[in-house]
This record gives C-alpha cells, sequence and structure tokens, in this order.
C-alpha cells in the first residue's frame, strides 16, 4: 500500500477538505472560468502519484454540477501564491487564450508585501535565465520599512516578480526560495487578469486584497492572528487547504494540521488524530495569557468539522521539565467537543498505531516522523533493527513492517514498552514474536554493555529527547549527541546504517549533520555519506529557518 492516493471519502473528511468550494468562483461564462485561488493549493500537481491540485478539484466540482470536467489550462501560479486564475471550460477557447496569453494581451496586476523597498516605483527591467523580464511597480502603502507593491507584468518569466524583487534587496515577505523576511506565508497576490474577448470587449476580473497583506503592511505583529475572528479562520483556512492531500487520504489519519512555524500562527500546533484534534500552545504567556484567545482559538478548531478538541500546554523551553500528567498542563477530557475513546487506533500510510489523547502531554505518536518512519521501512527487509528511545516503539512498527529478521527496542520506561508491544503485535500479528524485544534499560547502559558483547545491527535508529535525566546518566543534545552516535556506531554491522533525529532548536541542520563526522572520529568508523532528510508537508518550515526536526541518514563504510 503505498499511502500517497487520495481518496473519494464521503462524511466528515469530504465536507472539511471540499474538492472545491463554490465561493472560489470569481465570474464565469459558458466559456470560461475564473477562480480565486487560495494560498497553498497547488496550480498542477507536482506529484502524480498525490493529486491534490486546482485543475483536478475544480474538474471534480464541475462533474459534480453535471457538468464536463474538461479544463483548459494558460497560466500557473505558485503553490503559495493566492489570486485571479483562468480556465477554458471547452476546447473551443483555447485557440483565443493562447493568442492573447502569448501575444502579450492579458494585464496581470499583482500585489507584494516586502520590506526595505526604495523610491516610489518605475519599471524594473532584468534578465532571468538569459531572457529579458520587464514589469512597472507602484508602491501602494508604506508603514515604515514595510511596503505594499502593485507591479504590472509585462512579461512572463518563473518566479518574476520574486526574483526581480530580490534583485532589488526587497525580496517579497515570506518567501523562503529568495531569503525574504518571515511572514505569515507568501505575501504575493495575483490581484487582477484582464484581456480581450474574442467577441468584442474585455474581460477584467480581480480579487480581493487578502486581508493578511494589509494587516502585515500596517504592521501587524505576528501574534494580532489571534484577536481578530476573521484573520483566525483565514489562516486556519489556509492550512486546512495544504493538508488537502492528507485530509483526504485512505491511508493516512494523523497528521499535522498547523505547524508553529511556515503557517502563521505562531506558538500554536495542531495534530490530527482521526476525527480529533489536539492543540498544543507553546508557554502561558503573550497571547495565551488572556482566556479570551485561547477560548477564540479552541472554538475555531472545533468550527471547523472536528468531533473534539483535546489541549497540551507545552513549557516555552525544551529543557524545562514539568509534569506531563498535571491536570492543567494536559487536561483528560477534550476542551472542546467530545471525548475519544481512551485508546484508539489510527493509521500512518496504511499502518496502525494506538493512540490516547488524554494521557499526559505526549499522545503515543510523534507524528513529525512520518516520513522518516516510511524510510526505515523502507531500508528494514532483512535487516536487523536496533531501535533507541524507542517510547512506543513506533519506528519499531515500521522496521516489523518492512520485513526486519530483528528488532530491539530500548527505552527506561517499561510501561512505554508494552503499549509498543501490543503496537507491534497490532501491525504484523503475533507469529513472530520472538524476532522482537524489549529491553527496559538505561539506552546508555545498554548501549556498552553490547558493545562488550560485539552484538552488531544493520540498521539503528537513534532519536533522544533533547534532555533527558537517569540514575545512571544525564544526556543534553547540544554537547552529548556527538558520543551517543558514536557508541551507536560501535554496534553497527559493515555497511551499516543509521537515521538520526534530534529536535533540539538551538542545533541548526548543519551542525547537526556534522555531528555525524565528530562522532566518526570518536567511534572509529568511515562515513560514506550523511544525508539530510526532509520533514513532511505538513510541518512547513518559516523563510529562511531549518525545520524543527532534524534529521539525517548515515551511511557506514564496512
Amino acid at each position: 500500500m503505498s499511502g500517497h492516493e487520495t481518496n473519494e471519502k464521503s462524511g466528515p473528511a469530504a465536507s472539511m477538505w471540499p474538492d472545491f468550494r463554490p465561493e472560489w468562483v470569481l465570474f464565469e461564462d459558458a466559456r470560461l472560468i475564473f477562480v480565486d485561488k487560495p494560498c497553498g493549493v497547488s496550480t498542477q500537481a507536482a506529484d502524480p502519484t498525490e493529486p491534490d491540485d486546482l485543475v483536478l478539484r475544480l474538474g471534480r466540482y464541475r462533474e459534480a454540477r453535471g457538468e464536463p470536467s474538461y479544463l483548459g489550462v494558460h497560466q500557473r501560479l505558485d503553490k503559495e501564491t493566492s489570486g485571479v486564475m483562468v480556465f477554458a471550460k471547452e476546447k473551443a477557447v483555447n485557440a483565443h487564450l493562447a493568442k492573447v496569453f502569448e501575444g502579450r494581451e492579458v494585464k496581470k496586476v499583482y500585489l507584494a508585501c516586502v520590506e526595505g523597498f526604495r523610491g516610489d516605483g518605475g519599471p524594473m527591467d532584468d534578465v532571468l535565465d538569459g531572457k529579458k523580464a520587464r514589469a512597472v511597480v507602484k508602491v501602494k502603502q508604506r508603514a515604515g520599512k514595510r511596503a505594499l507593491l502593485e507591479i504590472t507584468l509585462l512579461t512572463g518569466r518563473m518566479h518574476q516578480i520574486r526574483a526581480q524583487l530580490a534583485k532589488r534587496r526587497a525580496p517579497v515577505c515570506g518567501d523562503a526560495l529568495y531569503d525574504g523576511p518571515p511572514a505569515p506565508r507568501l505575501m504575493l497576490h495575483a490581484h487582477t487578469l484582464a484581456f480581450p474577448k474574442a467577441e468584442g470587449g474585455t474581460y477584467a476580473v480581480t480579487s480581493k486584497v487578502p486581508r493578511e497583506l494589509t494587516a502585515w503592511v500596517s504592521g501587524a505583529r505576528d501574534t494580532d492572528v489571534y484577536e481578530d475572528a476573521t484573520s483566525l479562520r483565514s489562516a486556519l483556512q489556509r492550512a486546512m487547504e495544504r493538508r488537502f492531500q492528507l485530509g483526504r487520504s485512505e491511508h493516512t489519519n494523523a497528521f499535522r494540521l498547523v505547524n508553529e512555524e511556515g503557517d502563521g500562527l505562531p506558538r500554536l500546533a495542531v495534530d490530527v488524530y482521526d476525527g480529533w484534534l489536539v492543540a498544543q500552545l507553546y508557554g502561558t504567556d503573550g497571547p495565551w495569557a488572556r482566556k479570551e484567545t485561547r477560548d477564540r482559538v479552541l472554538d475555531e478548531l472545533l468550527a471547523l468539522g472536528f468531533r473534539g478538541v483535546y489541549l497540551k500546554v507545552r513549557p516555552k523551553q525544551a529543557n524545562e521539565l514539568v509534569d506531563t500528567r498535571r491536570e492543567d498542563l494536559a487536561p483528560k477530557l477534550p476542551v472542546r467537543g467530545e471525548a475519544a475513546p481512551g485508546a484508539f487506533i489510527v493509521h500512518e500510510l496504511g499502518v496502525p498505531y494506538t493512540v490516547k489523547l488524554g494521557d499526559g502531554l505526549s499522545t503515543g505518536i510523534f507524528l513529525d516522523q512520518r516520513k522518516n518512519r516510511r524510510l526505515v521501512r523502507d531500508l528494514s527487509h532483512g535487516a536487523r533493527v536496533l531501535n533507541l528511545f524507542s517510547y512506543t516503539c513506533p519506528f519499531t512498527v515500521a522496521a516489523a513492517v518492512g520485513g526486519a529478521t530483528q528488532t530491539v527496542s530500548v527505552d527506561a520506561a517499561p510501561v512505554s514498552l508494552e503499549w509498543g508491544m501490543k503496537n507491534v503485535v497490532a501491525a504484523v500479528g503475533d507469529a513472530d514474536r520472538k524476532k522482537h524485544a524489549f529491553v527496559a534499560m538505561d539506552v546508555f547502559s545498554y548501549l556498552a554493555r553490547e558493545e562488550k558483547r560485539a552484538t552488531q545491527f544493520d540498521l539503528v535508529i537513534v532519536d533522544p529527547p533533547s534532555y533527558s535525566n537517569t540514575k545512571r546518566h544525564r544526556f543534553s543534545a547540544t554537547s552529548d549527541y556527538p558520543e551517543l552516535l558514536a557508541s551507536a556506531m560501535r554496534l553497527c554491522a559493515p555497511r551499516g546504517r543509521i537515521v538520526a533525529c534530534c529536535n533540539h532548536r538551538g542545533i541548526s541542520q548543519s551542525k547537526f549533520r556534522k555531528f555525524a563526522f565528530d562522532a566518526a572520529r570518536l567511534s572509529g568508523r568511515v562515513v560514506s555519506q550523511a544525508k539530510d532528510l526532509p520533514v513532511g508537508s505538513d510541518y512547513p518550515v518559516a523563510a529562511g529557518a531549518d525545520p524543527n526536526m532534524k534529521s539525517v541518514l548515515i551511511s557506514l563504510e564496512s
């Protein structure tokens, strides 16, 4: 089961993630349909195995109205750019649309938020990839160093506005590709599209200015989004659209809906567990100091259509150790809607995992590891796999499903390992129970013991907490990770591999990759490759930032 297919779910998933929303239609007649593409919706599927693009979705919407699904496509917008697009509803219109687009008879007006733009505007003439790029800029609004620009394109080059503004040291805000300053989203909007009709006259369709652009240029702070229900609703809707493929997936019903970084909702993370949400607030100050703000966020989350909302309040500092089962930090019952079963199954890429939403700050699975679990599944066939800091053993489950000949899961908490054992049995059955060992032991003590025994594994998963204390050892990722990796390398077979993970915010991706080579020097092993692993699409990263979860696949020489 590939886990990539988008299905035709009915019921809550289809209502929360409809193929198309009627309010996105700006204008249509018998020949053309003009659409207000939301931020976060792809124009065309980047991956044909994940068909979540606007063309497919609009086609399905037309079919549901009893119309042909055909659409003639003559333009594209980047996924994170919002605004006006036009499609032909019948093939006979394509010739005229091709003529006006290729003949530069189409007037395209965009809006962009930038910082540091000098002057009042005027022509922008550049050469991009060997081709002339021309546009005209007008400053619509200024507030301090922020500005809202109106840009009329005279040519059509890839990323033209983004590249031209970046050349002028005023990249579009929220543009990670061109090092734009942080913003709630890519602050670029296709505002107006106008061109002559074949029979005379003119089409001229305008999309209203998104609220987040005008608020930002007026000096809005990041957390102001929580003070206005309309802005909050808009930000949540953008997050929903970015997760369309996951929301409609047959094989995955647990994923991140709102990421603290990259979704324009600071200090908030929201996870989906089938029909329930878990809202995680970081800290108790700032936006969360006011009960009215908390209530507004929780109300809007429930209004998305889920059955209930659970709350977790997390310390701002990762090294701030708290009682994870305090009722004020992690209420046992939902704070909105109905309660979930005490323990229930969710699926990730077709694999079952048991979760508990009212059992402290953790739920039984870390959803940011979905891509890494898929990688472990792919690498485990015929392999001996060691899972360190295994918690409830989701990585072990992935290895077992992938066909590992042996797994060993090590964690200091027997209760977590018992949960993990049940996870493995639920996924692969009890027939091969002897293949899977669960060791309740301090990880560092286990590593030292098995090194003396010359134990070897083909694949080792190293996913420690950023900070931990046991009776025997104290661990801090910033200072102790290379030695931990070195100990893991000593247990690796020739050409063994390690999936190493770290979610410490103070450790950059490049520094974490360097840990692999530091560990090799300590262990006497040779690293043939240290490959950065990508995060899932539901964990967007703020412009210019590293992902919170850093992961590296380390391959060792023999």
